[in-house]
């Protein structure tokens, strides 16, 4: 039962990361913009998060747990909103080829994320560590993990980014489906001169998109830092910020571009790939390690098979998604 509920455990903490990126990346692409610069995007939030709560704590000799929370968060997602838009500017207002846009985005951010996050490392060192945020961050609920035995360590073992994550998600999905400006997103995202002649200024409907999509992918990439991996940036953190940022892109898909169900799904994704540690301690089947972490990718890759096969306009993606637009064509 232990081995069982630690696999829940760090399935979730796991699958909350992605959660981050997809809904981030459902909203960019409600837009009709299709960002592959998510990787990026989300190493950036993580760098700059870390290294906004490392400097916060080390030049205050008090630090406040609500400030430190406050600038790494705020921090991740500032910075990261201003990768998306980078994007916006190039993709939107310059035309540019969205995919080469995205791809030379995730190098550059990558890039960007990785140096100023070893920039704060002493000298000599292969990692810090920022103590004061990873404790806040790490902070669990301590009557409800502690006093309801099971039902406590499977829901309430977890830091406050979680159910952040979830909150975010529910959030989006009323936004998409229930309000009017989340319909005129989706209009944009589906005919952007159909809504263009209803008169939505679609320009800004494509820049508030994936700037603010963006931002929220950073959110991942702090989770990641200071939640996940116990406060530590090392050499190789955006590197491993990278490989799950292209789950989030392909959780997108999973579920079909709707970010409630990217929910249920992340877990999936999270309990997927740490099979091949659990597993043989739960039920005594030894996984393939490499086989085991290609089981995400390989879902996606069915289930987007089978619904391209219904042709349900549903379960497709924004048809302008991709694609730029150009208002005097209209």
């Amino acid at each position: 039962m232990a081995n069982l509920i630690s696999w829940i455990n760090i399935a979730v903490v796991f699958g909350s990361i992605v959660l981050f990126g997809a809904v981030g990346e459902t909203l960019t692409e409600k837009a009709g913009n299709l960002n592959l610069g998510t990787p990026g995007i989300m190493c950036m939030g993580g760098a700059f998060g870390f290294v906004g709560a490392y400097l916060y704590e080390t030049s205050v000799g008090n630090p406040n747990a609500f400030m430190c929370i406050l600038v790494a968060l705020g921090t991740a997602f500032i910075v990261s909103a201003l990768g998306g838009l980078i994007y916006s500017f190039l993709t939107t207002t310059l035309h540019a080829n969205q995919n080469v846009t995205g791809l030379t985005l995730t190098i550059f951010g990558v890039g960007l994320g990785k140096f100023f996050g070893t920039y704060v490392i002493p000298k000599g060192a292969v990692s810090t560590k920022a103590d004061f945020a990873t404790k806040i961050f790490r902070a669990r609920i301590p009557f409800l993990s502690d006093k309801l035995g099971v039902v406590g360590d499977i829901l309430f073992s977890y830091g406050f980014m979680m159910y952040l994550a979830l909150i975010v998600a529910i959030c989006a999905t009323l936004f998409l489906t229930k309000t009017r400006t989340g319909l005129n997103l989706r209009a944009v995202g589906e005919n952007p001169a159909t809504a263009d002649a209803a008169g939505i200024n679609v320009t800004k409907y494509k820049y508030l998109a994936t700037c603010i999509g963006s931002g929220i992918t950073g959110l991942g990439g702090v989770y990641y830092i200071l939640d996940y991996s116990k406060g530590t940036w090392a050499t190789a953190s955006g590197t491993a910020i990278e490989s799950l940022a292209w789950l989030s892109v392909a959780l997108v898909i999973f579920v079909r571009w709707r970010p409630v169900h990217a929910i249920w799904g992340s877990y999936l994704f999270g309990l997927c790939y740490w099979a091949y540690q659990f597993l043989p301690k739960v039920i005594g089947i030894k996984v393939n390690t490499d086989l085991a972490k290609m089981i995400p990718y390989v879902i996606t890759i069915l289930v987007l098979i089978i619904s391209s096969m219904r042709k349900s306009k549903d379960n497709q993606a924004p048809a302008s998604l991709g694609l730029s637009y150009f208002r005097e064509e209209r």
